[in-house]
């Protein structure tokens, strides 16, 4: 397998690092440029799902994310008003057994502290915090970058590759290759980070609860790991800056469950708009884009950052192995374009029903009873199921210090 490949790489998000490790143990120097002075996630929980973990857990990193992360036994998912569950969806051991790898919840910041700490074992990843700006010069066999850091001279470097892994609004996308920028939704998630303790007696805290509502539904998951408990809260708004509590739609308050967790927030809320991102071209010659940066979608099936570690896996090999960056692009884009538009289109399709009216809500609420504690799987089969890459060989060098 050849060696010795050069990657800059834009972003030290999720995406970023992930695929920094996936070239590194195929021997490749990875340069990332980020903009942040230390590493900072933006939100609050985030779901590993099957597919995404096997992925991590090919990076060695299974051990350190069991440790951070926490594994539902199921989702509890509730009908407006509703005092109990229409239905518990089975995770946990039913999820492993199924999948081979484990459906886990966790702190964003946690995986992203994980993936960094790893990236620190290997001697030929270089991470370039405060990265102010840089420049992307094609040439025919590769790439020429400049980048100035703080506090430092400028540098610049030859490599075979220049990856955008820069999210929502990534420069690579809009900048370097002209493509388009983010698409509102027309919707807002509320965030907060709850006590444990606040929401006891409220929500089975070994489960992950979904909240269904008309124009609205909520999603909680408990991080035992810092005692906390995610909240987020969907809906149908315009950002306003004086905003301080989840604008929700006539009448949401009336169920019980739904404003005692309103009121738990109160004076910690915190929103971001949902975007989305629709591009003609992930790439142009040796240049790349990557998770977010490529195809941002709506959080209804919770696989935004599954997709980007999917994108990692598969682009890696890639970039190791083809004559050339762009016919590597060009295969990544095609082996992965597809899924993702069926990921994202699932995720809007989960947007619309979760946020039914009645009475289309009595039909949809029937569906969920009648599909079961397993029927999830069968429905996901296809996304769980999915193995995106060979286990890498190992032939990077490796820090001393």
């Amino acid at each position: 397998m050849p060696g010795g490949r050069s990657v800059y790489i834009a972003g030290a998000g999720i995406a970023g690092l992930t695929l920094s490790l996936a070239l590194a143990k195929f021997g490749a120097r990875v340069a990332i440029l980020e903009r942040q002075k230390t590493l900072q996630e933006i939100g609050a929980g985030l779901q590993i799902s099957p597919n995404a973990r096997r992925v991590l857990n090919r990076l060695g990193l299974d051990k350190a994310i069991s440790a951070v992360s926490f594994e539902p036994e199921g989702i509890d998912v509730y009908g407006f008003r509703a005092a109990r569950p229409m239905v518990t969806m089975e995770l946990g051991e039913a999820a492993r057994s199924r999948y081979g790898a484990q459906y886990a919840v966790m702190h964003r910041a946690d995986l992203a502290d994980v993936l960094h700490k790893a990236t620190r074992r290997f001697a030929n990843i270089d991470i370039a915090f405060e990265t102010l700006s840089f420049e992307v010069e094609t040439q025919a066999r590769g790439v020429i970058v400049a980048h100035a850091q703080a506090g430092a001279e400028p540098r610049q470097g030859r490599a075979f590759a220049f990856v955008g892994a820069d999210g929502i609004n990534s420069m690579t996308r809009t900048v370097l290759l002209g493509g388009s920028t983010p698409e509102w939704t027309g919707r807002l998630a509320w965030r907060v980070l709850l006590e444990m303790s606040e929401l006891k007696g409220l929500l089975n805290l070994n489960r992950t609860s979904v909240l269904l509502g008309p124009n609205f539904h909520a999603v909680c998951y408990p991080l035992p790991h810092r005692n906390k408990v995610n909240v987020v809260v969907f809906a149908k708004d315009r950002p306003e800056t004086e905003r301080v509590a989840p604008a929700l739609p006539g009448g949401a308050l009336d169920d019980e469950r739904i404003a005692a967790i309103v009121t738990a927030g109160a004076g910690r809320w915190g929103y971001w708009p949902v975007g989305s991102v629709h591009t003609d071209h992930w790439h142009k010659g040796p240049i790349g884009l990557l998770g977010d940066a490529a195809h941002a979608m709506m959080p209804f099936q919770a696989q935004g950052a599954a997709m980007a570690i999917e994108d990692a896996a598969i682009l890696a090999p890639l970039l190791m192995t083809e004559p050339s960056a762009e016919i590597a692009f060009e295969r990544y884009e095609g082996l992965r374009r597809y899924r993702v538009d069926q990921v994202a289109n699932l995720s809007a399709a989960n947007g619309r029903a979760f946020h039914m009216r009645f009475p289309a809500s009595l039909a949809r609420d029937a569906v969920i009873r009648m599909q079961g504690p397993r029927g999830h799987f069968r429905r996901l089969d296809w996304l769980y199921g999915y193995d995106p890459a060979p286990e890498a060989e190992i032939g990077a060098p490796t820090r001393t210090n």
